[in-house]
């Protein structure tokens, strides 16, 4: 019959046109939406249950689809819109949400969600303000998100969750939509307050109230009031988008709550803050209770893989910081302490913010982050690694200066100061915070448990125990905790963490006579170390660093932000809501007999024995101790002026005669170049007056001068370690693991060694998983490196029988990570040929002189070869600390013979300073000397009785202690650097 009224009417019988020509006819469009939805209604009445009924399932969400595909294109196309009116009319969404609840069918609720997003997108018939919609689209959410309901899949979760956001960004665009979705618990409280019986005991009823307190507490009676906004606190902890939605979603309606009194009463009363803090306790709770820090076998830093590192035994209770796991919680904790960041941000409220700290302070702070510091140990194997690591991440993870305020303040145990805070809320709100306050305080009580106060241990012990700790990862984990409140948070630190003085005026300043000298003493230790590279353009990429560290302390923006006087405008103050936070930084420097300074020299003492982990971290805290620009240097870092001393027959010229009259102004002028020329006078360099730091590092200079003397090509092998470091920071591919038969290589394979020192421990019965990334990074190195030529390096010498001594220009340095990552070069070169080798000019000229043209390269790779299996038995071999300098008398070298036949122990060597041998013996393996001291035992001139008692016997290769002084001239560079650029930066140097 439709065919033949087509064709009378001329109309086209295409089904294209025909669907075009209906779709832009708005009442063929109703037409078929009111068919559409009578259909659904059909079949959802004639079916008894839909997740039993697979086929009408299926029909159902067909007609589903349908209808939402209906309002898409409707709300396309220009108006009117007679679906979406009909919808809003008969209120279509209401037997739709009821269809998708009672269907525990994924794909139906699906299709629902997507339906109420139309209709929430077509902005049209007020939606989301009207209640009855916001009824029903509530009850489908939290119907399919119950504990009753089916488990829903990742794509229909998240578009669940986004729709949620949706109605919350509706929200923060129009406040006046919130009365829909938000309803005054006023009302419901007063009709939910039960009468008490007669029939009931005041204890009965006493029992009644406490429940119903502790219920209200944990918001068991107002979920019914804001259902979205506990829709979204149950996704907050997710990862990806879905986690993303939830919390910028509830991130808008806290931020909605500045504008609305009732909300943001309801946010203080609900159980926002708990569930907050609690899941954030959670998630810390997850964490290892032991950690070690390692590093993958494929990524070990090259400054690692050249010393004696060993990876760390971990088990099921002693996680590595390195496995996937853990990685993964930690993240995730972090993620939330973030949230909680955002969330006081995006807060306008006062009262909701101090709920949310308040909570933070006595259920996470209190409860159980203290615990964790208090009950960590070094001896149950890590938990003092664990919990000052996750102290340090969450003190560089937070920015907000009330979160920041709470952790220092409590943990470092400042005094509490009671102020008024002052509140723009109505008294209704501060009543509301104070009954919660007093129902927290109420509920911690209950449990009955004596709570640890930091009055009696505090941070400061912790740190001063921990780095008194045997455990060299417990000391650098702790060293690294240091810089970061130093770096970030450095005015909790001068009072509690560091014993300081105030200072006034600009005596205590150094003059520029003794600035350059004191410059030129670092330059000049770091030139006992010697070197052949480019250390103008090293040194000025360490100057540039060193000023954007000192610019970017938290404490020098007063210093360097310009004098804006004209308009007389004031520095912004740090934004601290708190009481109690400590007052701003002001001129102080650091006492001599601070016990964390102390620490970290006698740590400093045995540098050369200490790890390279321990050394990056100890010489970046001393580093981060003098980076302040209220804090003086004078007296603890550089002389103090109250102790020069001038020689009076020095090369000064001398000034003419003062003018009679004082008065005059040619007597001010004389007196102004009399004070000038008394400043530019160098200061007499007497070393019982220089401050401990001084002399340390004159000592460890003096130590590295006396390797030279006893290591065999010292110089030679120091430098192959530089250009060794430059190339691994070059390298851009990742470090190759070992293969599992070492032993298997091609015959032109370079020994490196880490496998000559595999032999040594596998003969020892230790850990074999150190070597595994260590001998592919050094065989990839040495490959590319050979062992370099003096005259064929890219930054060669031009004169190779110039002596050590002659060298007057620094080394590159290993620009170090923060995390004590690996070495990085500001120069890389390129690598040298292979089979290069440095000769000391005695050696070299005899190799030369014995080349025969007609061998060819056979010669030259087999000599090469030799030459680097020496190399490699000299850096396998294990040294002690030289004996100090004053007890010194002749130190023979340790004969350096082609055979590998060195004496056990030289002949002649007096007994001051004997000197153990090394030789390979027949089984391959290498025997350890070291330099003793006049009684026999290894010399360690350590006050510290626990660093002393700890280094005794200790020994470490040649390898590392070339490592390690690859890092004292870089430190040396950076004290340079420093000294020089606070003297322009923060003008802290006398000209007058």
């Amino acid at each position: 019959m439709d065919f033949w009224q087509r064709l009378i009417a001329h109309t086209p019988l295409s089904s294209g046109s025909s669907r075009k020509d209906f779709a832009k006819d708005p009442a063929r469009r109703l037409h078929r939406f009111e068919k559409e939805y009578s259909q659904l209604l059909q079949a959802w009445r004639n079916s008894s249950n839909l997740a039993r009924d697979a086929e009408a399932a299926e029909y159902i969400e067909i007609r589903l689809q349908e209808l939402t595909n209906l309002l898409t294109d409707e709300s396309r196309r220009p108006l009117p819109h007679p679906c979406i009116a009909f919808a809003a009319a008969k209120q279509v969404y209401i037997p739709v949400a009821k269809i998708a609840t009672s269907s525990f069918n994924e794909w139906i609720i699906k299709e629902a969600v997507l339906f109420f997003a139309t209709l929430i997108e077509s902005e049209e018939e007020a939606f989301v303000e009207n209640e009855v919609f916001s009824a029903s689209l509530t009850n489908l959410l939290v119907r399919i998100t119950g504990a009753n309901s089916i488990r829903l899949g990742a794509d229909t979760e998240a578009r669940v969750v986004e729709l949620a956001f949706n109605i919350t960004t509706k929200i923060r665009l129009d406040p006046d939509i919130l009365p829909a979705w938000f309803k005054s618990p006023q009302n419901n409280t007063q009709s939910q307050t039960p009468v008490p019986t007669q029939t009931q005991t005041q204890g009965e009823q006493q029992q009644q109230q406490q429940s119903d307190d502790h219920d209200k507490f944990t918001g068991r009676t107002q979920k019914q009031d804001f259902p979205l906004f506990y829709l979204l606190i149950d996704y907050i902890h997710h990862e990806g988008k879905v986690g993303d939605f939830a919390r910028t979603g509830l991130l808008y309606i806290i931020e909605a709550a500045s504008s609305s009194v009732p909300l943001e009463q309801w946010i203080v009363e609900s159980d926002l803050s708990t569930l907050m803090a609690t899941g954030l306790g959670a998630l810390y709770s997850q964490l290892s209770r032991k950690l070690v820090i390692d590093h993958p076998a494929n990524e070990l830093p090259a400054i690692l893989a050249f010393s004696d590192y060993q990876h760390p035994k971990s088990n099921y209770e002693i996680i590595s910081s390195c496995a996937f796991e853990f990685r993964s919680h930690l993240d995730t904790f972090l993620s939330h302490l973030l949230f909680w960041q955002d969330v006081l941000n995006h807060c306008r409220s006062v009262e909701v913010k101090s709920t949310l700290l308040e909570h933070f302070q006595v259920i996470f702070l209190q409860q159980i982050l203290y615990p964790s510091l208090l009950e960590s140990s070094d001896i149950d194997g890590g938990s003092s690694v664990a919990v000052l690591t996750y102290l340090r991440r969450i003190l560089e993870s937070v920015d907000h200066p009330d979160i920041i305020n709470l952790i220092l303040h409590y943990l470092l145990a400042l005094p509490d100061i009671v102020a008024s805070i002052p509140s723009d809320s109505r008294d209704a709100v501060s009543a509301a915070r104070k009954r919660k306050s007093m129902d927290l305080a109420t509920i911690m009580a209950s449990k009955g448990e004596a709570t640890a106060d930091p009055l009696l241990f505090n941070l400061v012990d912790l740190i001063l125990a921990c780095l008194r700790s045997h455990s060299h990862q417990t000391v650098f984990v702790t060293l690294q905790l240091v810089s970061v409140i130093l770096k970030r948070h450095h005015r909790y630190a001068v009072t509690t963490l560091l014993y300081t003085e105030s200072l006034l005026g600009e005596s205590t300043y150094r003059t520029s006579g003794a600035h350059q000298q004191e410059v030129e003493y670092f330059m000049s230790l770091a030139e006992t170390i010697g070197g052949q590279d480019n250390f103008d353009e090293i040194y000025d990429n360490v100057l540039k660093d060193t000023l954007t560290r000192l610019e970017n302390h938290s404490c020098s923006i007063k210093l360097v932000t310009p004098k804006t006087s004209t308009n007389n405008h004031k520095l912004p103050a740090i934004p601290d809501t708190l009481p109690g936070a400590p007052r701003d930084v002001r001129s102080h420097t650091l006492r001599p007999d601070d016990p964390l300074l102390n620490i970290a020299l006698d740590r400093l003492q045995t540098f050369f024995l200490n790890h390279v982990e321990t050394n990056l971290s100890l010489t970046e805290a001393i580093f981060d101790l003098a980076v302040c620009g209220f804090m003086h240097l004078e007296g603890w870092f550089l002389r103090h002026p109250h102790n020069y001393t001038y020689n009076d027959d020095d090369d000064t010229p001398p000034l003419p005669e003062p003018p009679l009259d004082p008065e005059s102004p040619e007597y001010a002028e004389y007196q102004k170049n009399q004070s000038m020329q008394e400043c530019h006078r160098r200061p007499k360099w007497i070393p019982s007056t220089l401050p401990r730091l001084l002399t340390i590092l004159q000592t460890l200079c003096d130590e590295v001068s006396a390797y030279r003397e006893t290591i065999p090509r010292f110089d030679g092998l120091l430098q192959q370690r530089r250009e060794a470091f430059q190339i691994a920071d070059s390298a851009s591919t990742p470090v190759p693991t070992r293969p599992k038969n070492p032993t298997s290589q091609p015959s032109g394979a370079i020994t490196t060694p880490a496998l000559e020192r595999t032999a040594v421990q596998d003969s020892r019965n230790s850990s074999r998983e150190r070597l595994s990334g260590l001998e592919g990074l050094a065989q990839r190195i040495f490959s590319e490196l050979g062992t370099p030529s003096r005259s064929g390096s890219p930054r060669g010498r031009k004169d190779t029988n110039r002596s050590v001594s002659d060298r007057s220009t620094p080394v590159p340095f290993a620009s170090r990570d923060h995390g004590g990552g690996p070495a990085i070069y500001d120069t890389p070169i390129r690598p040298p040929p292979f089979g290069a080798r440095s000769f000391s000019p005695s050696s070299a000229s005899s190799v030369q002189g014995s080349w025969d043209p007609s061998k060819g390269d056979a010669a030259i790779a087999t000599q090469a070869m030799a030459f680097q299996a020496i190399d490699q038995s000299i850096l396998a071999r294990r040294v002690g600390l030289p004996p100090p300098a004053k007890g010194l008398r002749q130190v023979e070298s340790i004969p350096f013979s082609l055979d590998k036949q060195l004496p056990a122990k030289p002949e002649g060597v007096p007994a001051a300073a004997a000197v153990e041998g090394s030789k390979l013996g027949d089984d391959g393996q290498s025997e350890s000397w070291t330099l003793l001291s006049e009684d026999g035992g290894t010399d360690i001139s350590s006050p510290t009785p626990a660093v002393a008692a700890e280094e005794k016997d200790q020994t470490v290769s040649v390898s590392h202690v070339l490592t390690n002084v690859i890092v004292l001239q870089s430190f040396l560079f950076e004290l340079a650097s420093l000294v020089q650029i606070r003297a322009g930066l923060f003008d802290e140097v006398r000209f007058a």
